[in-house]
């Protein structure tokens, strides 16, 4: 009876995925597995792959069923601000350490103000992934 029938297959467009929160995220937190979802929706600038921000700071609030964007994310703080931090000044094979405070918050490879505890004297430099403080000293 229906010989002949020419079977057509449409190609739908399959949907994209994308992160959103799962509870508000305040800021300066660090995202955990628990605090994202996927969602089969195109969310504009949101990530496709929650991977992308586990282990990562949020930098504004983001609130729950709101798509997580990589610029509202970066690295972890590693020195807040008040923080009492290991100051080291590296030149050659000479290494000076002292003891600071951080004037400000930061993660690492960012430059930061600390006073020397010592001195009173404030220095800028950058933070090192052990949560030091390093002077004089370009990577």
């Amino acid at each position: 009876m229906w010989r002949g029938v020419l079977l057509l297959l449409l190609a739908t467009p399959a949907l994209a995925e994308s992160v959103v929160a799962t509870r508000t995220l305040r800021p300066n937190t660090v995202i955990g597995p628990e605090d994202l979802t996927v969602v089969d929706a195109v969310l504009p600038g949101a990530l496709s792959d929650p991977a992308l921000a586990l282990g990562l700071e949020t930098r504004v609030a983001i609130y729950a069923g709101r798509p997580v964007l990589q610029a509202d994310l970066g690295s972890p703080t590693l020195v807040q601000r008040n923080q009492v931090v290991s100051l080291v000044y590296l030149a050659g094979s000479l290494a000076i350490s002292a003891e600071g405070r951080a004037l400000s918050r930061g993660s690492e490879g960012e430059t930061v103000r600390v006073i020397n505890l010592a001195s009173r004297t404030t220095v800028s430099g950058r933070i090192g992934p052990d949560g030091a403080v390093y002077v004089g000293w370009d990577e």
